[in-house]
């Protein structure tokens, strides 16, 4: 069942590593709190938790061991499922360059049918697409902001209620994002989660199945294998 509020914990630092004690206590919402999500280290100590509320609030952490909180108000009015975080370096950037500055972007999906991008400006967050990301007619129960390791563009997998997945991209530089339908599950579809090298797919369905997929080289999306119970 989803948490009305957030807790951190670390290890006990008096010398019992099997005991974790509560570092902070977040209760920013008063609904139930669906998704939560931290940063790439490049970024810094941040937090990103999605709310029934509909809104979106990040904990970032302060060098005073205090922590600042920004939000975003009614990113999906009747109810956010769930965040994830852009890779810290830009679509064909160096990995590890330490050259550019990280990439404050991460991306939402509500029970509003939709998946939307929002960036930090200036301490504020805005959001990024226009108009939001909608092929669907059903919740969206999980979003995974895929690793670019210097590809040129950034890549989305959504999942969805109605057992589709999708996978929204833009080219380095670009502002319309494109989506695919990479398969249709027949069954609703909870979670998506990429590999580390953000080639491989895998996907959780009410089938009991978990799948794992690429993408080929003409574009399309193949299954690897599938996990059955």
């Amino acid at each position: 069942m989803p948490a009305k509020k957030i807790e951190l914990g670390h290890q006990d630092n008096k010398g019992n590593q099997n005991e974790w004690c509560q570092a902070h206590f977040f209760d920013e919402h008063k609904p139930s709190v669906n998704s939560i999500a931290w940063a790439a280290h490049e970024v810094g100590l941040c937090l990103a938790c999605g709310s029934t509320d509909g809104n979106i609030s990040v904990f970032t952490a302060r060098t005073d061991g205090g922590w600042d909180t920004s939000r975003i108000d009614q990113a999906h009015p009747v109810g956010v499922t769930s965040v994830s975080w852009a890779p810290s370096a830009a679509p064909g950037a160096l990995v590890g360059s330490g050259l550019l500055d990280p990439v404050h972007k991460l991306c939402s999906g509500g029970c509003d049918n939709t998946v939307e991008v929002w960036k930090l400006y200036n301490g504020i967050w805005k959001m990024d697409c226009f108009p939001a990301l909608q092929m669907h007619t059903d919740w969206v129960r999980d979003v995974a902001w895929a690793p670019n390791l210097g590809l040129p563009k950034y890549a989305i997998a959504s999942a969805f209620q109605d057992g589709k997945v999708i996978v929204w991209t833009v080219a380095k530089g670009g502002y319309q994002w494109e989506g695919k339908v990479l398969n249709d599950f027949n069954a609703p579809v909870w979670r998506v989660s990429w590999s580390l090298t953000g080639n491989i797919l895998a996907v959780a369905d009410g089938n009991n199945n978990v799948t794992l997929r690429n993408e080929a080289v003409d574009g399309e999306w193949q299954q690897v294998t599938v996990v059955e119970p």
